[in-house]
């Protein structure tokens, strides 16, 4: 299974058009967003995505009704399976929390955002991704991540140019 992530779109209709063609084309199963939409006309672009979304809320969305109405995301934290993999998907804006799911070891993956900085990083068995920032307003890089469950990897890309910036096997 190929996994699209993302993380802090911050209504840059410009930033999600590009990744959704990203995850569009290369036929990912499922895509994550690890909060920070902000408006619900951010599913204007999220709704041409090919593959289904799921999501959490992000500290900036602030439209939380209309955000849940017209994209179905109604969580803080999600668990997901995926081909046996244990995912838990937070926005992160408390890093002890985060910190706390990635010491539990109960979980293969550990998607976060909020720091707008792309990450991956092993703690013990589990790995933590962050997928960087859609939207490029604080780094000036825009990413998104891949994990793909068969072969047991993930990686960040940078939107603007697709090239890798970051990998590791699992």
């Amino acid at each position: 299974m190929l996994i699209g992530i993302m993380s802090d779109t911050h209504d840059n209709l410009p930033a999600i058009a590009k990744a959704v063609e990203l995850f569009n084309r290369e036929k990912v199963d499922l895509v994550i967003h690890a909060g920070d939409y902000v408006a619900p006309f951010v599913k204007r672009e999220l709704s041409k995505l090919k593959a289904p979304l799921k999501g959490v809320f992000g500290n900036n969305d602030g439209e939380r009704k209309g955000l849940s109405k017209a994209l179905g995301i109604s969580e803080e934290i999600l668990e997901i399976n995926a081909d046996g993999m244990k995912i838990i998907v937070l926005h992160g804006t408390n890093e002890k929390i985060v910190e706390a799911f990635a010491r539990s070891q109960l979980y293969d993956v550990i998607v976060r955002g909020h720091t707008h900085k792309y990450e991956i990083r092993e703690t013990g068995r589990s790995i933590l991704v962050n997928p960087g920032e859609v939207c490029g307003y604080l780094t000036g890089v825009k990413s998104i991540a891949f994990l793909d469950t068969k072969k047991r990897e993930i990686k960040i890309i940078n939107l603007d140019t697709e090239e890798a910036l970051g990998f590791m096997s699992l």
